[in-house]
């Protein structure tokens, strides 16, 4: 029976973590290896990891990152199988079962996503709305439909062979946000196609404040900016055609609508981008104040009094 190594980087998060190791120890694949890689947590993060006792191995470094943390993770690893794992997130306890029968009865290289849904509080109210993601497809395929706006999958929903996890080389990390869009674009460039697994599920918590995915500020758009032309990179030097550039544009399009009208240097160079890849016809999207206000005076003017009002109402 194949190992499957579930790795977790952990800092500050004393108030999920002893949850998302239960989901982990709770899989019923009984061939695994829990590693937990603490980057320096302030909180009481490293006192509940250790109540955990020998059930799960415990890693200690300096303060580096997530992607750090990781890459640390996988170093320490002996699982021929790799799931990652972040502190507040959660797994059905047969997820990685019926990803590894699945992907035993599939070609080699292939690797498995899952159902996934988001929660605050009570996974239990998870709701799971199917996307044009959830399928097996190729990989340049998948991209394409997931950059198209056909939904994404969140890291722990992936189940990804080690060698092709060595194929493809560790997380980049220089990037704060979209650390995981970066490094999964490589491995399934690499892989031999995504095996979609329905009846297997994760939990995504999602309305956290002070989280990097909810971060707005300069260094968090900087590094969204930069892993999307890595993926684009990368997905071009796979595939260079008009639906791959048409893909590329609408990722880089989707950034100028998120970030505008903050970081107008990275929005100039989105622009550019956008052109240069043959333009994109994504249609910005907002509440009904904000479309009325688009069609009469522009998106960019809409978005201004947008932010001035949630300001004025903060």
């Amino acid at each position: 029976m194949k190992l499957v190594s579930i790795l977790i980087p952990v800092y500050n998060a004393e108030a999920f973590v002893a949850e998302a190791i239960q989901s982990a120890l709770d899989q019923t694949w009984p061939a695994k290896e829990i590693i937990a890689v603490d980057d320096v947590s302030t909180d009481r993060s490293a006192e509940i990891l250790k109540s955990f006792g020998s059930r799960i191995r415990i890693i200690e470094q300096e303060n580096r990152g997530a992607s750090a943390a990781r890459n640390r993770a996988l170093q320490e690893a002996q699982g021929e199988l790799i799931q990652f794992l972040d502190a507040d997130d959660l797994l059905a306890p047969d997820k990685i079962e019926i990803q590894m029968r699945r992907l035993s009865e599939e070609p080699a290289g292939r690797v498995a996503s899952c159902a996934w849904g988001r929660f605050s509080d009570r996974p239990e109210e998870t709701v799971f709305t199917p996307e044009p993601a959830w399928r097996n497809s190729d990989a340049v395929d998948w991209l394409i439909a997931s950059w198209l706006g056909g939904g994404m999958m969140p890291c722990h929903a992936w189940l990804t062979l080690r060698s092709l996890v060595e194929q493809v080389g560790p997380w980049d990390e220089s990037l704060s946000t979209n650390d995981d869009g970066e490094f999964f674009t490589r491995v399934l460039l690499n892989s031999g196609g995504v095996s979609f697994c329905g009846e297997a599920r994760v939990y995504y918590r999602s309305g956290l404040t002070g989280t990097l995915s909810q971060a707005r500020n300069a260094n968090s758009s900087e590094s969204v900016y930069r892993s999307l032309e890595l993926c684009a990179a990368h997905l071009l030097a796979k595939e260079d055609s008009a639906r791959t550039r048409q893909a590329c544009a609408t990722q880089f399009q989707r950034f100028i609508y998120d970030v505008y009208p903050h970081s107008r240097d990275l929005v100039r160079r989105a622009e550019e981008k956008v052109i240069e890849l043959g333009g994109s016809d994504l249609k910005p999207i907002g509440g009904h104040l904000f479309q009325v206000t688009s069609k009469t005076l522009g998106w960019k003017p809409a978005k201004r009094i947008q932010q001035v009002y949630r300001t004025l109402n903060s």
